[in-house]
């Protein structure tokens, strides 16, 4: 496992990138080839209702079918993606983070169509990418802090709160945080 996965990518407050400002992403893989991540606060114009009806999948629960789906990143947001908790697996499914699953399949968003689904989850389209070393590169450059992915942030904080509390996890005071960080 490579040192920066399971962790958040949280934006430094200088990042001017508006697919990133105050962002919050989940590095889901990270090697040799590169870096993909989910950011998970970042709602999109999108509900649910709106993914399933593409795939021809019916929900009969207005308030799941009105759940919003959030912007994963600038990279394929035709490609979906459901951050879920590990209670069950699916056709595509592979762990990132302590209880923290991803899923590509489509038989996840079956399940979640008939009520059947993960207990918690959070459906992205599109993705963060980094070719190799690109990421280490804007880590040595103060783009980002990094800390361990935590799923209460991912599945129980208001979207608001996410990247305020993805910084405290290190024990910053977010009010404190400067633009950009220096080398020592």
């Amino acid at each position: 496992m490579s040192y920066l996965e399971q962790q958040f990518l949280i934006a430094m407050p200088g990042m001017e990138d508006p697919n990133f400002m105050r962002g919050v992403t989940l590095l889901c893989q990270h090697n040799d080839e590169g870096a993909l991540g989910i950011t998970i606060n970042r709602e999109s114009e999108y509900v649910l209702a709106d993914v399933l009806e593409q795939l021809d999948l019916e929900c009969t629960d207005q308030a799941l079918a009105e759940r919003p789906v959030y912007v994963g990143g600038p990279v394929h947001p035709e490609r979906g993606f459901v951050l879920h908790t590990r209670d069950r697996r699916w056709e595509a499914t592979v762990e990132v983070g302590e209880g923290i699953c991803v899923t590509t399949s489509r038989d996840v968003l079956e399940s979640v169509a008939a009520g059947d689904g993960p207990e918690k989850f959070l459906v992205a389209l599109g993705y963060a990418g980094w070719e190799p070393g690109q990421l280490e590169n804007e880590m040595r450059d103060n783009a980002w802090l990094s800390v361990m992915a935590s799923a209460e942030i991912v599945f129980d904080l208001p979207v608001d709160q996410r990247w305020e509390q993805a910084v405290a996890r290190l024990g910053i005071d977010v009010a404190t945080l400067q633009p950009a960080g220096g080398h020592a």
